[in-house]
C-alpha cells in the first residue's frame, strides 16, 4: 500500500445537546477546513454513535477518534492514547452514556472481522459539565485546538 493510498478516519463523537459531552463532534468542525479536499483523510461526525459506523472505521487504514472521556484530571485536559494504549483505555473504561453503541463495541467488530485500523489513536477531553447545552464550557471549548493539532499531528507522522 503507498502513502497515497493510505486513509485516515477522523471521527468525532458526542452529543452537542449535553455541553462538553459533544466535544469530538466540535472538533470535527475546526478541522473542516483544513481537510476539506483532503484525498487520504476522512473527518466523519459519529453523534451519539450507532452500529452504522463500523463500516467507515473498517475501510480506514488509520483511525482517530476525538470524543470526551473520564481522564481523572482537571477539565480541558488532553490526552493521546495511540494503538494498544487506546485499546486498554478504552476496554478499562466503558462508560455509560447516551451512545446506541459504545467504541468499544464497534472496534471490537473491526477486529473480528479483521479490519481494525492498521493505526488508531483515542484524542480524549476531560470534560467539566455535562447536562443540557449546545455549547461546549470555556475550559473545553479552550481544549479544543490542542486536541485538533494532536490529530494533525498524527495524520503528518503517519502519512509521513
Amino acid at each position: 500500500m503507498t502513502q497515497e493510498q493510505t486513509t485516515t478516519l477522523i471521527l468525532g463523537i458526542g452529543n452537542t445537546l449535553l455541553s462538553d459531552e459533544g466535544a469530538g463532534v466540535h472538533a470535527i468542525r475546526m478541522l473542516g477546513e483544513r481537510y476539506s479536499n483532503s484525498n487520504h483523510v476522512t473527518l466523519l461526525d459519529g453523534g451519539t454513535l450507532s452500529f452504522t459506523l463500523a463500516g467507515p472505521i473498517e475501510d480506514a487504514d488509520h483511525l482517530i477518534v476525538i470524543d470526551a472521556a473520564e481522564l481523572q484530571a482537571s477539565p480541558g485536559t488532553v490526552r493521546v492514547f495511540v494503538e494498544d494504549d487506546m485499546d486498554r483505555f478504552v476496554g478499562a473504561n466503558k462508560k455509560s452514556s447516551v451512545h446506541e453503541v459504545g467504541l468499544l463495541d464497534l472496534l471490537t467488530i473491526a477486529r473480528l472481522s479483521d479490519h481494525l485500523p492498521e493505526r488508531r489513536a483515542l484524542i480524549g477531553i476531560q470534560p467539566e459539565f455535562l447536562d443540557w447545552g449546545e455549547e461546549p464550557t470555556a475550559v473545553v471549548r479552550e481544549a479544543l485546538p490542542v486536541a485538533c493539532e494532536h490529530a494533525v499531528e498524527l495524520v503528518e507522522r503517519w502519512h509521513a
